[in-house]
């Protein structure tokens, strides 16, 4: 019963105190309140239809067929546990006049499992907190006694044990319940990254249930399910073999997707490991030589975790696919990695799409295979316009493959969009140059280098990068630049 409020602090409460301990940037702990109210985009915040039929599957279905019309709002929902905390302040109650007679009629209609008679008898009104206020129990009375009115509060009302609740579970069952209730969530909350917190409560709730029934199922000798009799005189009949058949399925699917979490948790670990910067590995085709001996380990750790999610898992993730890319790639398997890219932009939308497309285009730009990458980029920038860096790349794809007014067309443009772009304004000044058009080239050299980094690995990328557009004298002038910045820094000769 202390699930739902535990969500509730989860989901509402944890991330202000995260931003309270851990604010390096010192935004505010509250957001700014912005207007949301009208919506070019609709559906943009739904959940896609791989989403929303399971969870309407779990959260709709089943909890209400294993735990009654409300099991979902009783024993999972964030929203349960701060409503019954503010139910008992809350002057609404469902209350009684003397006109009852203790039938027993709006007890036996409650779906929250509440003893309506017993409470209106002894306080008046209902102050169990799981009272959802449904009206269900006064449209069934039938000396009409029962009201929904404003009144003393629940916190007002003395205590008393004359109401005593009967729990159907044991110390022991609760610990179990505990147990694998939290083992449930933990192994299919965000598994595949398709599953979200809510459906993962749902599910655990699901799996609890049926594992303490599964557990009485061999222990005790009588056991009934609804109308179905699972055990009799100790002897499980067919009902009850059909019940562990489906409880064991759904329990093995829970541990199947607790095994595949696990391994793409333990790759998430090794991928945010990795100190390697974009910048510096997307220099060349092979970025080996920049990894230490920790981030190989890390490297081939995650990448063994994730290969082994993605064959055990029964769909593909689309978060896990361009990590794996990428590691791939850090690793010199750059086919392998535009392949990848590939296969979660398939099952990608919007912003992270766009990113797969990227960098799936920046590595094909190091291949030398410009017309993929040109076109791989423009499917990245078809769906996100505002993606800059993707400019940045396409216009070296231009330039390779001959088309040079395009190239300098777009690079002006993603210089126009941020005048901080070192690499494009370098490009830009090389082009120029390229063309006599000495005065526009010096603007955009000078502009380069007034938002050029003071640091040795950054210099070499620029200069690599040009070098390999052929603008040799702007290269060798960045080359230059990361020796003197340290000249200790341990550079590569083979430039």
């Amino acid at each position: 019963m202390y699930i739902p409020l535990i969500a509730a602090l989860y989901m509402f409460v944890w991330p202000v105190v995260y931003r309270s301990i851990w604010n390096p940037e010192h935004q505010p702990l509250i957001p700014k309140f912005t207007n949301h109210l009208v919506t070019s985009n609709f559906w943009q915040t739904f959940p896609s239809v791989a989403v929303a039929i399971p969870f309407l599957f779990v959260c709709g279905f089943m909890t209400v067929y294993f735990l009654g019309q409300k099991g979902f709002c009783t024993y999972a929902c964030p929203y349960g546990g701060f409503f019954g905390l503010a139910d008992k302040f809350s002057p609404g109650k469902i209350r009684v006049t003397p006109a009852c007679n203790q039938c027993g009629h709006c007890t036996a209609t409650c779906t929250s499992n509440v003893l309506v008679h017993a409470e209106v008898k002894q306080y008046g009104m209902v102050v169990d907190p799981g009272c959802m206020k449904c009206m269900d129990c006064v449209s069934v009375c039938p000396n009409d006694a029962l009201y929904f009115g404003f009144g003393k509060p629940t916190i007002l009302v003395p205590k008393s044990d004359a109401i005593r609740k009967n729990y159907s579970l044991t110390w022991p069952e609760e610990i179990i319940g505990a147990l694998v209730f939290l083992g449930s969530f933990l192994a299919v909350r965000g598994v595949y990254a398709l599953v979200p917190f809510l459906m993962a409560l749902g599910w655990a709730t699901v799996t609890t249930f049926l594992t303490l029934k599964m557990w009485r199922l061999f222990r005790a000798r009588e056991l009934s399910f609804y109308r179905f009799n699972l055990k009799s005189s100790g002897r499980i009949k067919k009902a009850g073999w059909g019940f562990a058949a489906f409880a064991c399925a759904w329990i093995g699917l829970n541990a199947h997707s607790g095994w595949v979490r696990y391994h793409e948790f333990r790759g998430n670990l090794g991928f945010q490991k990795i100190h390697v910067p974009d910048e510096l590995a997307l220099a060349q085709a092979n970025p080996a030589r920049w990894l230490a001996a920790a981030d190989q380990e890390n490297i081939v750790e995650g990448k063994k975790h994730y290969d082994a999610a993605s064959r055990l898992g029964l769909f593909a993730n689309s978060e896990a696919l361009p990590k794996l890319a990428w590691f791939e790639y850090l690793l010199g398997n750059a086919e392998q990695s535009v392949r990848l890219l590939s296969q979660a932009a398939a099952h990608q939308k919007d912003e992270s799409k766009a990113l797969s497309l990227y960098y799936r285009g920046a590595i094909l730009n190091r291949l030398g295979r410009y017309e993929e990458a040109s076109a791989s980029l423009d499917e990245a920038l078809a769906e996100r316009d505002d993606l800059i860096l993707a400019r940045q790349e396409k216009g070296e794809s231009l330039w390779q493959l001959g088309h040079k007014d395009e190239a300098i067309s777009v690079w002006t443009d993603a210089v126009q969009r941020n005048a901080r772009l070192a690499l494009a304004n370098n490009e830009l000044a090389g082009a120029e140059r390229s063309l006599g058009k000495l005065e526009e080239a010096t603007a955009h050299e000078e502009q380069a280098d007034q938002f050029t980094p003071k640091d040795p690995l950054y210099h070499w990328m620029l200069g690599r990068r040009l070098q390999d557009l052929g603008m040799t004298e702007l290269a060798e002038k960045h080359f230059q630049q990361a020796g003197q910045v340290d000249p200790g820094n341990g550079m590569p000769h083979n430039r």
